[in-house]
């Protein structure tokens, strides 16, 4: 049967090349039946021990990774496995030669690996628990911290009311930590206050600026040591994966007293990861006790499952109640842009009526020119953002916009997708940079140009209506007549500086869609 026709389920692998862990996991995906999960394998191999010390993989780590994958795609074969991703994380990433590696390893093994920035394998991760339903929606109902600690590096995303506040990422992780502390000579009683000084300065400053007076009340956490010992039961829960921290706090004391030869057969956990799961069990007390958490949720699910639940959205896999009950993402992306534009101070509404306008814009447009749902969200995110460099300089917004949209995360986004979000929102009020076949437009391809091209178009248009930033309508209609689109603003107030000035944003409009703009006013009965 072909790839295209219609079959009850489909087979579907996830590989994560991550820091200290090669893993796959094999799922059952149908419309029925939702995601289930028929096997997962995991091999221990510390590539970032390598990576993040030396800025290569050695060649010896290369061949064993080379030989485990070879062995994967045998077990894929016996599962008879109709589709695969095989994304690396930070190990990966950080990886100086990182596609001559990538290229070696498709030679010898024929599986593609995707490197994802950390935004988004932190938003895998992050969809993953999502999707598991209504106890992600219940917890984050009150003040949440979503803690994700990995080899490379800790995200912490804040919720308040089902809303996300804040996403931020801070080093180190756990392989870092370990790593940087067999360079210096302690003894064991010192390794707890070691792991709070190298951890403390930043979870201290995160709490400053994102927390204020906010108590978190509850902990979802996503690692791969800690979160088995809550997932298989060997503290007293109030439901499974859940505990009160105090009980937390109590198992972290209590092996302290313990030799690693002791502790690792009594948790079913390999002598060798007990040093990880140390390590990860003393940060995550630290943020307990700084963040003042009361419920530790651990959901048993990582990237493979993000993944799982992501090719299944893509390829249409869920039915509609599955998909239902998932949070909603794309809102969270706008909170994260939105919570941008508070920590420099933008001004609402400079950019309130630009976003309603260009998105007003955008969907008139859509179907004759093939938008997409992810064109429009960026064109969301390039308007909302298009004013947060007036913290920097009145008179270079465009640049400074960029240069914060660039340095910050915003969880979900590519890189790529963060870079076109920052040049839209650059060029809404600086000169456009051609692209030509004799330069280059940094590092984007052409179609990524294009696309940039377009929604700026779009976000100067909506910005030539709103010249004074004062809200002067609250009715747009937009006709398309040929080669002119016709934008009629219904109020009484004074047009007179839009009207005058509109053609000057308008011509880039014209430019790029070979349509004129025209603007209408008409007068209110109101």
């Amino acid at each position: 049967m072909k790839w295209g026709e219609s079959m009850a389920y489909k087979t579907f692998a996830a590989i994560d090349v991550g820091s200290y862990e090669l893993a796959m996991k094999i799922y059952e995906i149908s419309a029925k039946n939702g995601i289930k999960e028929t096997d997962h394998i995991r091999h221990r191999i510390e590539l970032g021990t390598d990576s993040y010390f030396t800025g290569k993989i050695s060649n010896d780590r290369v061949d064993e990774l080379c030989r485990l994958l070879g062995e994967f795609t045998q077990i894929m074969k016996a599962y008879k496995v109709d589709d695969y991703k095989a994304y690396g994380t930070s190990a990966i990433r950080e990886t100086q030669n990182v596609m001559i590696l990538l290229d070696q390893i498709r030679t010898r093994t024929g599986i593609r690996i995707e490197v994802l920035s950390n935004s988004e394998q932190r938003f895998l991760n992050y969809k993953s628990v999502a999707s598991v339903g209504d106890d992600f929606q219940n917890i984050i109902e009150k003040s949440t911290a979503f803690i994700d600690i990995g080899g490379g590096s800790v995200q912490i995303s804040l919720f308040d009311e089902d809303s996300l506040v804040t996403t931020q990422n801070m080093r180190p992780g756990v392989l870092r930590m370990r790593e940087e502390l067999t360079r210096v000579s302690y003894r064991s009683y010192q390794l707890e206050e070691l792991v709070e000084e190298i951890v403390g300065e930043g979870i201290e400053s995160f709490k400053e600026m994102f927390m204020g007076d906010r108590r978190i009340q509850n902990i979802i956490l996503i690692d791969d040591y800690v979160s088995l010992i809550l997932r298989r039961n060997y503290l007293r829960m109030n439901k499974k994966g859940q505990v009160d921290a105090s009980v937390f706090l109590e198992f972290v004391d209590s092996m302290k007293k313990k030799e690693t030869k002791e502790i690792a057969p009594s948790l079913g956990i390999a002598q060798e990861n007990i040093s990880l799961l140390y390590l990860s069990s003393l940060m995550l007390k630290h943020m307990v006790k700084t963040f003042g958490a009361e419920m530790l949720w651990a959901p048993g699910v990582g990237l493979c499952d993000g993944m799982a639940y992501e090719y299944a959205e893509n390829n249409k896999l869920l039915s509609v109640s599955q998909e239902g009950s998932v949070h909603s993402f794309e809102r969270d992306i706008l909170a994260c842009a939105r919570d941008i534009n508070r920590r420099y101070h933008s001004i609402e509404r400079r950019t309130a009526g630009r976003e309603m306008i260009a998105l007003a814009i955008f969907d008139s447009m859509k179907k004759s020119y093939g938008f997409s749902a992810r064109d429009r969200l960026l064109l969301q995110l390039a308007a909302i953002l298009s004013e947060c460099g007036r913290y920097i300089s009145l008179t270079n917004v465009g640049e400074s916009s960029y240069s914060i949209i660039m340095a910050t995360e915003i969880i979900g986004l590519s890189h790529l997708e963060r870079e076109i979000v920052a040049k839209i929102a650059k060029y809404s009020t600086e000169s456009f940079e051609y692209y030509s076949t004799l330069g280059r437009a940094g590092s984007l391809d052409v179609s990524s140009y294009l696309r940039i091209a377009k929604l700026t178009a779009i976000i100067r248009l909506a910005e030539g209506l709103d010249l004074s930033h004062k809200g002067k309508f609250g009715s747009l209609k937009i006709t398309n007549d040929g080669n002119q689109m016709v934008l009629t603003v219904e109020t009484n107030a004074d047009m007179t500086l839009e009207l005058e000035l509109f053609g000057r944003n308008s011509m880039f409009f014209e430019e790029v869609f070979n349509i004129k703009p025209v603007i209408r006013q008409k007068k209110s009965n109101i």
